[in-house]
């Protein structure tokens, strides 16, 4: 029997909607199902909660996949400096003079800027934007998935409005507590973060900024995000990682008495604070599928990893994820195999699986190292952080793989040469 599709998307955020326009583009037949569709834009309003760092190699894929020009129509911030420091207990030299400070910036590189601060809410509409541009895509939301069926040759969603929908592939890009990844007993191992984090939208002064910075403490970062103006106001993200019981007081806390706390403990790059716009938190967790492909079906995004957010680097890996998808599918179909078939997902699986499984090795290191309060390490580490502070040639190294200027990346992700 004839599929409906030749591959179902569950989840129509930002991974699983790059997903649908990038195998739209390619002529792949494609149905996309979710719950609900994102919340349309207000241009008056503060930025969102939710934002993300987007590396140019992921800005690339959106420009191809005809995203990127409706994301950039309705706001986004560039930083083109990026620091890194332990916050410790000593009399400062000066404000920005800190003696452990690893100082990236773009014009390292002749490059314009380092990526983009943009809310998640805004890339999904972009997204969408781009899917309702495909006749080979169609959006099928609200919809609520009752049973998933993945053992048949056809894999299988059942709707509570009764309708029953087939494919040849069956895409996960649910997130975190993937169904699908459930349904197809693909299994996860998790670790739970001793801290977690909150997330606070804040009205400074001084103008708009350029920079994204983090200081290190024995219980996690202090970090800052640049946002946005609008109508002359300008924006950024705070991210205070702390132990759960801490971050329940800070959000209990009355607006004014948070700032307080905030000016208090975080470093004296921070802005003047003028209002508070909007807090949550969210605990850490380590997850990673233990398979990312059955025959039929394929997870992409938190569906098959979730991070430590410290560079904020999770939702890179998932457009590097749908990149390499695309391009294993597109070139499998191209040369006359069957592309839902366990060999050519592998391939897909392949491609990805150690580059996210180094990634989350690599914050991990980071995670411990800068929780450790014994002194020997401490000194040490603030030894290596001045060092690299004044390391051009490894500085550029580092920036240029973030960036997508080197290593393996799909063709969609890659720079025009």
């Amino acid at each position: 029997m004839t599929p409906d599709y030749d591959v179902l998307i569950v989840g129509a955020g930002m991974v699983g909607a790059a997903v649908a326009c990038a195998l739209g583009q390619a002529g792949f037949k494609v149905g996309v199902v979710d719950h609900q569709p994102p919340a349309e834009f207000q241009p008056d309003a503060a930025p969102d909660l939710r934002v993300s760092a987007l590396s140019p190699a992921t800005i690339r894929v959106l420009e191809r996949l005809g995203a990127w020009q409706h994301i950039e129509a309705m706001r986004v911030c560039p930083y083109r400096r990026m620091a890194v420091w332990e916050k410790l207990n000593i009399p400062l030299i000066g404000k920005h003079t800190r003696f452990n400070r690893t100082m990236f910036q773009a014009s390292e590189l002749n490059e314009p800027r380092l990526g983009y601060i943009v809310e998640n809410n805004i890339v999904q509409l972009g997204l969408h934007a781009a899917m309702k541009s495909s006749q080979d895509v169609e959006l099928i939301c609200p919809a609520r998935i009752t049973t998933i069926l993945t053992g048949n040759k056809q894999p299988q969603l059942q709707l509570d409005d009764g309708r029953t929908l087939t494919a040849r592939l069956l895409v996960g890009a649910d997130g975190a507590q993937s169904q699908v990844r459930d349904a197809a007993g693909m299994g996860v191992g998790a670790y739970d973060y001793e801290q977690q984090a909150l997330v606070a939208t804040v009205e400074i002064g001084g103008g708009p900024l350029d920079i994204t910075w983090q200081a290190f403490t024995s219980t996690g970062p202090l970090a800052l995000l640049p946002l946005p103006d609008v109508d002359g106001r300008s924006y950024a993200s705070l991210v205070w990682y702390n132990l759960p019981d801490e971050v329940r007081k800070l959000k209990s806390m009355h607006e004014a008495v948070f700032l307080k706390a905030v000016r208090e403990h975080f470093p004296s790059e921070l802005p003047a604070l003028k209002a508070l716009h909007g807090r949550a938190s969210f605990p850490l967790t380590r997850r990673h599928a233990h398979q990312y492909v059955k025959p039929g079906v394929a997870l992409v995004g938190d569906a098959a990893h979730t991070i430590n957010p410290l560079a904020g680097q999770g939702v890179n890996l998932g457009f590097m994820d749908v990149a390499w998808l695309a391009q294993t599918l597109s070139e499998a179909r191209d040369q006359g195999a069957d592309y839902a078939s366990a060999d050519v997902l592998k391939g897909y699986e392949k491609a990805r699986r150690s580059d996210n499984r180094n990634m989350m090795l690599v914050m991990d290191a980071f995670y411990h190292l800068f929780s450790n309060e014994v002194t020997p390490l401490k000194v040490a580490r603030n030894i290596g952080l001045a060092v690299a502070g004044r390391t051009r040639a490894g500085q550029k190294r580092v920036m240029r793989y973030a960036m997508g200027m080197e290593g393996r990346l799909p063709l969609l992700a890659q720079a025009t040469r």
